[in-house]
């Protein structure tokens, strides 16, 4: 059974904080799935993420365009993927999927977009907009996540 952990982010800075705690986290074969509606903070929360495992003034594009943006992280590489363009789950094998689910860590906007290649082992984000600033992270666990995610979040303060 997954494990569900809903925060609510009063700010920015509280999606940053969300974002570095979930980096300390991450392993090669990784995949989190980052769902909300547009404007949400998907691109935002990734932005985040990436810095807080690299260098802190790297630019971060979104991938809206370019489907996937790569980072050389120490420790893994982590591939960006937006797949609100996609018009087929297949299309993502040709972003490098098979790649990345062996040798790195992938962050997906519009998970859904996957199909039956979403795998079961992932943690998905879903970010609410409930103010002008503030947020609410439902996390899921699946899979291995279910355990990483019920003992990770102690004492987290967003």
């Amino acid at each position: 059974m997954p494990h569900v952990l809903t925060l609510d982010l009063a700010d920015e800075a509280a999606t940053a904080r969300l974002a570095a705690t979930l980096g300390r986290l991450l392993t090669t074969g990784d995949v989190v799935a980052l769902s909300g509606d547009l404007g949400a903070g998907k691109s935002a929360f990734a932005r985040h993420l990436i810095r807080s495992l690299g260098d802190a003034d790297e630019e971060v594009p979104s991938p809206t365009f370019t489907l996937v943006q790569t980072y050389d992280l120490p420790g893994f590489p982590l591939w960006h993927f937006d797949l609100y363009r996609l018009t087929a789950p297949d299309e993502v094998l040709e972003l490098g999927w098979e790649e990345v689910r062996h040798e790195g860590v992938a962050l997906v906007e519009w998970p859904a977009r996957l199909g039956a290649l979403l795998p079961a082992d992932r943690l998905d984000l879903d970010l609410a907009i409930t103010g002008p600033e503030s947020r609410r992270a439902t996390l899921t666990g699946h899979g291995a996540w279910t355990a990483r995610l019920a003992t990770a979040w102690e004492g987290f303060k967003p």
